[in-house]
């Protein structure tokens, strides 16, 4: 009897290793795949949506703020040198995935389609969690223990540097340019749109 439940002990820890291994391959597949699959869910939401100047207007100026923190984060990150603490990370975990979920929200918004708001936030919410659990495993591979006291609050951040100030050049070292040149683009794509749908000429009256 006791030999069975030590193998069933056993046998259950295999299968809880197993399935931990198997959602952490998923969520790495993901993770790599988070920039095609926004390609591609960004053209199907350009395609479904209405916009309106009001969606427009609200949902642009949200996206603003999701593109602002962002930039504010990469302008204080140092990636895979250190877990950054300042700007921010002071107050957040991870800024760049809270900035993109803002981004999200605003662009369903200026969407003004059901539709394509749904498919918004199946994306966020299958990547971005997949994203963060794959970028704490590497800190945690990185960092070791120290990284799990620091997010308790143990402990400082691993390998933190003094406060610093925002940079421009190290928001552009992190390729930050490129996600407002996206937006810049996503914006210019909607009124077009908008433009296109004669929402514009409506919306002035005869």
């Amino acid at each position: 009897m006791t030999n069975l439940a030590a193998r069933l002990a056993r046998l259950r820890v295999a299968l809880v290793e197993a399935l931990a291994r198997r959602r952490a391959r998923i969520a790495e597949a993901l993770a790599r795949s988070r920039v095609a699959l926004g390609f591609v869910s960004g053209a199907i939401v350009l395609a479904l949506a209405r916009p309106t100047p009001t969606s427009l207007g609200v949902g642009m100026s949200i996206a603003a703020c999701g593109e602002g923190l962002r930039v504010w984060a990469a302008g204080h990150l140092n990636k895979a040198r250190e877990v950054t603490s300042s700007g921010p990370y002071r107050w957040l975990a991870h800024p760049l995935y809270m900035g993109s979920s803002i981004m999200g929200v605003g662009l369903a918004i200026a969407s003004a389609h059901i539709v394509a708001a749904a498919l918004i936030a199946i994306y966020l919410v299958t990547t971005l969690p997949a994203a963060i659990k794959t970028e704490e495993a590497f800190l945690r591979g990185r960092f070791g223990d120290r990284y799990d006291r620091y997010r308790r609050g143990g402990e400082a951040a691993p390998n933190a540097q003094r406060p610093r100030r925002f940079s421009a050049s190290r928001a552009i070292a992190n390729r930050e340019h490129r996600a407002v040149i996206g937006f810049a683009v996503a914006v210019l794509l909607l009124v077009l749109k908008a433009t296109y749908n004669g929402v514009f000429w409506r919306a002035g009256g005869p």
